[in-house]
């Protein structure tokens, strides 16, 4: 009886083994981690590179994905990329923002202003027409896209994330950049692409329906950076990352202060109880 079950078990670990080797052939990639300025509990956003990932974002992304839950007047916020008010106004005008409906109850078009958000795509009008366009997907908004992605960094990082001080809290931007980079000329043997795909490594299914967005040279620069689609993703992931949380920096200056309250709290307590139970035997 012994042997039938040692040899049950032998052919059960080689039938699972044969088939789950062709899932082995095509995991997902883990996206490389990138070095962020807006990382660290002290970590603050680079106004020049939210600036360029903006530029990318208008001239590139803005054709398919919207930024629904950005308005214009957050462009000049605090902690955000550093426009004055009148520069935000001015890149307000140049969109075209739907509004009424007016004294003859019909809806009209009109320049952008600082309150208003930015407007969808034009290159879709609904969801099913974008299926129609996109190979049956609907091209996500940018909002919070950085913050809904993220991936396991395995054993032991998913600890070292856990801890408050050394929490890693990029994936999302680094996911972001991966994706960009992650495209192939050709799938790998033995890997069916779908109709209308397009392979990325990093992307979960490797068929993704959006071509490769960016070339070099695609987006000018005016601050002397490289116009390289490594430069054009990672500038374009941290403008995601600050639309996804715009008080990032509020948050971190506001966390520190109260750590620094709660340690001086604990003194103040701990030099009370000593004072109050200090005759006490």
């Amino acid at each position: 009886m012994t042997l039938v079950r040692a040899t049950a078990a032998a052919l059960f670990l080689v039938v699972a083994l044969v088939g789950s080797s062709p899932a082995q052939e095509h995991e997902t990639a883990t996206p490389p981690k990138n070095k962020w300025s807006f990382s660290s509990p002290f970590g603050k956003f680079d106004r020049g590179q939210l600036q360029r990932g903006f530029k990318v974002y208008r001239e590139v992304c803005s054709l398919c994905h919207g930024l629904s839950l950005v308005a214009f007047r957050n462009l000049a916020d605090p902690g955000g990329p550093g426009f004055t008010e009148a520069q935000a106004r001015a890149i307000a005008a140049e969109y075209k923002v739907q509004d009424g409906p007016n004294d003859q109850g019909e809806m009209f078009e009109r320049d952008g202003r600082l309150a208003d958000r930015f407007p969808p795509p034009t290159t879709w009008k609904n969801e099913a027409q974008a299926r129609q366009l996109y190979s049956g997907t609907v091209p996500p908004d940018m909002s919070v896209l950085a913050k809904a992605r993220s991936y396991e960094r395995g054993f032991p990082w998913f600890l070292i994330d856990a801890l408050p001080f050394f929490q890693y809290q990029e994936h999302g931007v680094d996911y972001v950049v991966a994706l960009l980079k992650g495209y192939k000329d050709k799938p790998p043997e033995g890997f069916q692409l779908p109709a209308g795909g397009n392979y990325n490594e990093y992307f979960p299914s490797h068929s993704i329906a959006m071509p490769p967005p960016l070339t070099d040279g695609r987006v000018e620069y005016t601050d002397g950076s490289p116009a390289t689609v490594d430069q054009y993703a990672k500038d374009v992931a941290a403008f995601m990352m600050w639309a996804a949380e715009p008080h990032l920096e509020a948050r971190k200056r506001i966390g520190l202060q109260v750590m620094i309250f709660l340690l001086v709290l604990t003194g103040l307590m701990y030099f009370t109880k000593k004072k109050v139970w200090a005759d006490v035997h």
